[in-house]
């Protein structure tokens, strides 16, 4: 008879109040998973908004807002992360936070090769929200990413997608590829640009720098960060990159062999910095210029063949296998000089601050 009389229990509470059981739960997990990753984090994303002079026609300056982007926050010194596109050329930065008040803040370090910059808030608050990096090396086709930004200076907008592939390049500004880049079809539109691209624990993965065409196309891109987690450090320190340097200009000589000159497959060095590691070590560049049919090339310099085991083929190849040594590592550069191949050894300096 109890029994009974709890299962008529049972079945009035479920008759009056299942509804509204259900009604409390109307979300998903994967939406569930979005909201809780939106709200713990968003409050470390800010929007950066440059400022510019410009004159009149009195050659008196006249400040004006020149672009914004997006950046987040990666330490309690209120250091943030962003593009260097979007703070390039700025002559004072302003910072807005999720809580809409604006503070000022200072470039600390660029990384113009990689589109990275570090600036730093000049009166951080006493609580600010932290991203925390993930790894970028352990990324798959497929896995969900988050993207939180301030597309055409919409605050705290987030979007969602999958990464749709891995290790593409991309064209810096200033011209060098950015190797390794994550592809995502997560919506990135102007504004977006130095946020954080997100995987499903939260964690950054990658920061959000370009997007093909006006508009989001469904193709949109970051620098793993990976890249930038290895870059930070100089940033902070000493406002650029220690990058190792050969000290070499050179070209392919793919484009000779086309014109039907017989050639060493590699790069011709056309020019030697002073004081540079390769002048140091011997190498010569082009003594001279020679007409082939309706073209003049340079002539006589010699042809790198190999970084240590490692052929380079372009300009790319070269900058990439010499960047992956530390400054002070000792390399072997294979070369040909008059036809004859050869070895020299040679150590890496840092490349002289731009």
């Amino acid at each position: 008879m109890q029994s009974s009389f709890k299962a008529v229990l049972i079945l009035v509470f479920l008759f009056c109040f299942g509804s509204s059981v259900l009604v409390s739960q109307p979300y998903t997990a994967d939406e569930r998973e979005n909201i809780e990753i939106y709200k713990r984090l968003s409050p470390g994303v800010v929007n950066i908004t440059t400022i510019n002079l410009s004159y009149d026609m009195f050659f008196r300056p006249i400040p004006s807002e020149s672009g914004s982007g997006s950046g987040f926050i990666i330490d309690r010194s209120g250091h943030i992360l962003t593009n260097y596109h979007v703070i390039e050329g700025a002559r004072e930065l302003t910072v807005t936070l999720a809580d809409n008040s604006q503070r000022n803040a200072r470039l600390v370090g660029i990384d113009p090769n990689n589109d990275l910059a570090v600036i730093q808030l000049e009166d951080p608050p006493s609580r600010m929200t932290v991203l925390e990096f993930g790894d970028s090396s352990k990324l798959q086709v497929g896995q969900k990413t988050l993207a939180v930004g301030n597309p055409f200076g919409l605050l705290q907008t987030l979007t969602t997608g999958i990464v749709s592939a891995l290790g593409r390049t991309i064209e810096a500004q200033n011209g060098r590829k950015i190797e390794g880049v994550i592809q995502t079809d997560a919506a990135i539109n102007p504004g977006n640009s130095g946020g954080p691209l997100l995987n499903s624990q939260g964690k950054v993965i990658g920061i959000n720098t370009s997007i093909i065409g006006q508009g989001n196309v469904g193709i949109g891109f970051a620098v793993p960060i990976n890249t930038a987690r290895r870059v930070i450090p100089d940033l902070i320190a000493h406002g650029y990159v220690r990058r190792p340097w050969l000290g070499v200009e050179a070209i392919g000589t793919d484009s000779l062999r086309r014109l039907g000159v017989e050639v060493a497959e590699g790069m011709l060095i056309v020019n030697l910095v002073n004081n540079a590691p390769a002048r140091a070590a011997g190498l010569r560049g082009a003594d001279s210029r020679v007409r082939i049919g309706r073209y003049i090339v340079p002539w006589g310099g010699d042809v790198i063949t190999h970084i240590d085991e490692a052929p380079v083929r372009s300009f790319e190849e070269l900058a990439a296998k010499v960047e992956s040594y530390e400054p002070g590592d000792s390399v072997e550069v294979r070369i040909v000089r008059d036809n004859r191949p050869g070895k020299v050894r040679i150590r890496l300096q840092t490349r002289p601050r731009p």
